[in-house]
Parts: structure tokens; sequence; C-alpha cells
């Protein structure tokens, strides 16, 4: 593998520091002189003291970098702090909000393969409670809600609609434009990348898809935009009662695309657990992040699985070599 990863250390008051040393002991040289991390040197080593874990750490200044080829190379970002796994929602924010900035900024070169962000607490990054998502996707100056979030593994991929919003805004935010641009991006890079036009599951919005009452979502927006992504020759189908899709019929597809977030991914992770990543479309770089949050209740205890965040650098490792 030849390009860089850009790993984003993400929440300082979470288990990411566990899953980043995990993965850097189980990760081949190939790959570890490729990465570069955003985070502060000093938070990282304190953390590491208090676990007792032995990592080699170096600060470097660019990912122009090559004189390193073992050790974990930090790319800092300045936070205070006096206690290391309970650093100030005030001081978290901006080191959040900066390290994300810095990795949109490096994601953008031509040398990059893409980003992975551990986990946040969406909570950091404004006051409207929006996710990693929809914050790069400001960045890249997407104005139309048509980036795409999909969770994936090697069996399934889910994908919602509409991503962190409140259950009583999804009705709302549900047109059949924003239905079809998605579903669109989706079925264009499963193409690319692997060599065959996937098979699309679309589910309903309501309660038994609201029995096809003439006011209904699935009527007045749903089927149509289903009809419009079979005229365009897309293997779509739906609109599906999601209380039953999960128990075997999404063994019959590709992607499961459902209107609001938790109901692809909870019956997903109930299914799969860990085994996934998530993965943003549309953007101007790949980027991709652990399927799970920053787990505050195992914090310092040592019993995180870094399966997920190992899952993501296999998926750059496999697309970019």
């Amino acid at each position: 593998m030849k390009k860089k990863i850009i790993l984003v250390a993400g929440d300082p008051n979470s288990i990411n520091s566990e899953i980043i040393f995990k993965c850097w002991k189980k990760l081949p040289k190939s790959i570890k002189k490729n990465i570069f991390l955003i985070a502060n040197i000093k938070l990282l080593k304190k953390q590491y003291k208090v676990l007792n874990y032995n990592v080699k750490l170096v600060e470097v200044k660019n990912i122009f970098e090559t004189k390193y080829k073992n050790e974990l190379k930090v790319l800092n970002v300045k936070l205070d702090f006096k206690n290391p796994f309970k650093v100030s929602k005030k001081s978290s924010s901006k080191f959040v909000i900066n390290s994300l900035t810095l990795a949109h900024n490096l994601g953008l070169e031509k040398n990059v393969a893409g980003i992975i962000n551990c986990p946040i607490d969406k909570r950091l990054l404004n006051k409207n409670k929006i996710g990693v998502t929809e914050f790069l996707a400001t960045k890249c100056k997407i104005k139309d809600d048509s980036e795409v979030m999909i969770i994936k593994n090697k069996k399934l991929i889910v994908s919602p609609i509409t991503t962190h919003s409140d259950i009583k805004s999804v009705s709302k935010r549900i047109k059949k434009d924003l239905i079809l641009k998605k579903v669109i991006t989706i079925n264009n890079w499963y193409k690319k990348r692997f060599f065959k036009k996937p098979k699309i599951a679309i589910l309903g919005l309501n309660p038994h898809n609201a029995e096809l009452r003439k006011d209904a979502e699935e009527k007045k927006i749903i089927i149509p935009a289903i009809k419009n992504l079979k005229k365009n020759g897309l293997y779509a189908d739906g609109p599906f009662v999601s209380d039953t899709i999960f128990i075997e019929k999404y063994n019959k597809y590709d992607v499961i695309v459902g209107m609001y977030h938790d109901q692809v991914l909870s019956p997903f992770k109930a299914i799969y657990k860990f085994d996934a990543i998530n993965l943003t479309l549309g953007l101007k770089y790949f980027r991709v992040s652990p399927d799970h949050g920053i787990a505050s209740d195992k914090v310092k205890k040592k019993i995180s699985s870094p399966l997920s965040l190992l899952k993501c650098f296999e998926f750059f490792y496999k697309f970019n070599s």
C-alpha cells in the first residue's frame, strides 16, 4: 500500500487510545509506515502509561515524513487537560473540531487514501448534535444532504436516508429526490468497487407501511422513488416492512436502505456486532470509522474489541493497494 491513511484519535474521553494500541500491534509493517495519527501526543503518552501499554510514539510535522517505519507517527493537535481520562467538554470539543478540520484538509491530498476517525461524542461538534458525517459534508461544501452513510461488512450493507436526525423531523426530511440521490450514489459506488449491480431493498417509514394509505409517505414519496430507480435500470425493491425484513429477506439483498438511522443500524448491529465499518460516500475523499461509540463505561478496563477499527484499515488496504 502506497497512499497515506489519516487516523483521527477522536474523543479523548473514550476507549480510542485502547483500540488504537490493540490495532497497532496487529497491523503489518506495510500498513504501519503509511499511518499518520492526528492526536495530542502528551495525552496519548499519559493514557498509555495508565493502561500500561508500550508503543513508540513520534511527533511529525507533516505526512511526507519517511524516516519512521514502525513508530506511531503523531500529527500533534493542542489539547488542554489535567486528568488524561477526564478532559473537559470545552477542551474536548475544541480538540475534536481542530482534529477533524486537519483530517479534512489532509484528505484532499492526492497521496492520501482517506480518513479513519475513531468514535466521537457528537455533542462535541456543536449544539445541533450533528455527526461526523454531516460535519465533513459541510467542510466539503455539500449542501443538499447527498452524502451517504453506509454500514458494511462482507455480508451486507445498510444505509439510512436520514442520518443523525431526531425522529420527529424524519418524515419532514424524506423527499423523493433525496432517496434518488442517495440510492444512485450507493449503486454507482457498489458497481465500481464490486463490479456488479447491487440488489437493493428499500424500507418504508411507517409501521406496516401505514397499510399503504393515500396520505402515507410510502404512497406519496417512497413508491414513486422506487419506480423511478427501476426505470433508470437499478435493481430496487420495496417498500418493505421494517419489522420483518431482517428476519430472513435481507439475505436476498446486497443493500438495505432505511428511512432513518436506527431503523437499519439497530438490527444490523444485533446481527453482526462489531464486524462492520461506517463509510461515508459522496465526500471529496473516503471516510470510514468503527461501527461503535466512545464506550465511556469501558474506559481504562482494557476489554474493548479493536475488530471494527481493524476492518477500517482492511478496507483501505483492499481498495487502495
